[in-house]
């Protein structure tokens, strides 16, 4: 091998490596940027005495919360949102603290999962771009609109719907022997309304985005571990939008989602590689419909 062609695979190799290293980095730097502003502009909030006091009781409830929910939403690409806003609420914890609460939350658990997901080599990379700034761009406008314009209740029961006829589908192609394979089309429209109705309704990034995705025969694996990669700057977009139109409260009960949503990211992650596709679809798809049914209930 010559000299230059050594030094030009040498720099090959480098390059590689930073944009390797830049999917950990970005992630690491946005959460610690976070919490440095955080501590900052909310440091008034905190009430050690209450919190410490509360440890062996509320926060244990919603720490486990926080890992339930991580787990469902890391190994299945879906129901952060709508698995722990639901906890919280059958626990007594109002609507405004629970929501708010999720969505901070949601921010640093989305990045652990993120992590979690490179290091187990569960992200398609070329998939997670075509994701990446359309979602953020619906996530962004959807709580603007939210937080000044419409009321996002008004239009869950037609996510509802549309997450069950996707449902059906998913079930339909896993009792199938041969699933083919489509490529989907539009996948910057996808993104951003999936987005824009994750702001919206509260939850909804992975049951449109992952669904449709597996919808059309994609593998699961990597189709989770993408649109859960994309979730985390879907999810920080969205609560730097919500954090910029109104305060934060509740920190025990958002300190106990972070810590045990980080510590369930890595297991999720791990468990994708280990779930057969055909339970994983029939179970997405039975949970889509639960979750569904339980929101035209609540609005009827």
């Amino acid at each position: 091998m010559s000299l230059d062609s050594k030094k030009n695979n040498e720099v090959t190799k480098s390059e590689f490596d930073l944009k390797d290293r830049l999917w950990v980095i970005v992630p690491v730097a946005l959460l610690i940027g976070l919490i440095c502003v955080l501590i900052y502009k909310h440091h008034d909030a905190f009430s050690w005495d209450g919190f410490i006091g509360g440890f062996n009781q509320e926060f244990l409830v919603f720490f486990a919360i926080g890992v339930f929910a991580q787990l469902v939403d890391g190994t299945l690409g879906m129901g952060y949102g709508a698995t722990s806003t639901s906890f919280l609420l059958s626990y007594g914890i109002p609507p405004a603290i629970s929501s708010a609460g999720v969505h901070v939350a949601e921010m640093f658990t989305t990045g652990a999962s993120a992590l979690s997901h490179h290091r187990f080599g569960n992200i398609n990379k070329k998939l997670l771009k075509n994701l990446l700034i359309p979602g953020v761009i619906g996530s962004i406008t959807g709580a603007y609109l939210l937080s000044d314009v419409i009321d996002g209740d008004v239009i869950k029961p037609y996510i509802s719907v549309y997450m069950m006829i996707l449902a059906v589908v998913i079930i339909a192609k896993a009792l199938k022997k041969n699933i083919t394979k489509k490529k989907t089309k539009k996948l910057g429209f996808l993104a951003t309304f999936g987005g824009f109705m994750d702001s919206i309704g509260g939850g909804g990034w992975g049951p449109i985005v992952t669904s449709t995705l597996l919808g059309r025969g994609r593998n699961p694996r990597y189709t989770i571990g993408s649109v859960n990669a994309a979730e985390f700057a879907v999810a920080f977009a969205s609560g730097i939008t919500f954090m910029i139109f109104g305060g934060v409260e509740g920190w025990q009960l958002i300190i106990g989602l972070i810590l045990g949503g980080v510590i369930a990211a890595p297991i999720a992650a791990y468990l994708v590689n280990k779930i057969q596709r055909k339970p994983m679809m029939i179970f997405v798809g039975i949970l889509i419909i639960i979750l569904s049914l339980k929101t035209l209930w609540k609005f009827l």
